[in-house]
């Protein structure tokens, strides 16, 4: 019979991708981590991992474990939960991307206990990736979902403006005409970023040129870089809220509005434990 322990040990190599992280997980020595991975191996008769010094990678076999292990894990601790009356059990993996993760997630955040939770920060492509390596349990992002393997689920919508520094020239109009921002510079996300994707998708196509960019791979920056007068810029309300009511960035005025779904996104294969379900629940509260 394949035991809990073994279980776990596969699943924390496969998320570390070497048994020395893995066993500092589990507190447990290396040699009992290879140890318990070589019984299980021996016991499904099929190697779980390839070998790529120093990394171990899953093969083919692995990858068809990998799910079913993830949702045993998960059982086990929503069954430790309903029998023990204690708080939600577990440790809930969650992505988000940087306009999510830096302006809205802190107070979803709120809805889970102290210290269980890991969260990454990053771009929706990065993050999709991730989710389809059940690498995390769930994410937050702002951007296309490029994987079929994926379940995108709608969450918020988010509008999405042009800044520019105080005292620009084109702050002064009541509405801004795209041909007027042809030969603009521009600060922009980097690539396979949300907001970059919706500069690409709504603003790039209505100008009938677009000058210099600027590519930077954090928010904060992109506004830091307009603030310093190096251009122009098209990301979330959401994140740009406080810096526009300082007056540190004006938002001119296109002749439409332009928004877009934010969303959660997981594995189809994915169960979800307790603690998961408790933060989808919230999340899909009316704010």
């Amino acid at each position: 019979m394949i035991s809990i322990k073994k279980l776990q040990v596969f699943s924390s190599i496969a998320k570390h991708g070497n048994l020395t992280a893995a066993a500092a997980e589990l507190y447990l020595s290396k040699a009992a981590v290879s140890q318990a991975l070589s019984e299980l191996e021996t016991q499904l008769t099929a190697p779980l991992f390839d070998r790529v010094h120093p990394r171990l990678k899953l093969n083919q076999q692995g990858k068809l474990l990998q799910p079913l292990a993830d949702e045993v894990l998960s059982r086990v601790a929503d069954i430790e939960q309903l029998f023990q009356q204690q708080q939600l059990q577990g440790q809930l993996r969650l992505g988000a991307s940087q306009t999510i993760g830096n302006y809205l997630l802190p107070q979803l955040l709120t809805a889970l206990p102290p210290g269980q939770i890991q969260v990454s920060i990053e771009n929706t492509f990065s993050l999709c990736q991730q989710v389809l390596q059940f690498e995390l349990d769930l994410a937050l992002i702002e951007g296309e979902n490029p994987f079929h393997e994926l379940q995108l689920t709608p969450w918020l919508t988010d509008e999405m403006v042009l800044l520019a520094r105080p005292g620009h020239p084109l702050a002064q109009l009541a509405v801004v005409e795209y041909a007027m921002l042809a030969e603009q510079p521009w600060v922009l996300r980097e690539a396979q970023s949300g907001s970059r994707s919706q500069f690409n998708h709504y603003l790039a196509p209505k100008l009938p040129a677009i000058g210099p960019v600027t590519e930077l791979n954090a928010l904060e920056a992109v506004m830091g870089a307009v603030e310093a007068g190096l251009g122009l810029t098209f990301i979330s309300a959401h994140a740009a809220a406080s810096r526009i009511a300082q007056g540190r960035l004006v938002r001119l005025v296109l002749p439409e509005i332009f928004t877009r779904q934010l969303s959660l996104v997981w594995h189809k294969q994915k169960y979800h434990s307790a603690l998961a379900r408790h933060f989808i629940d919230f999340c899909q509260q009316p704010a």
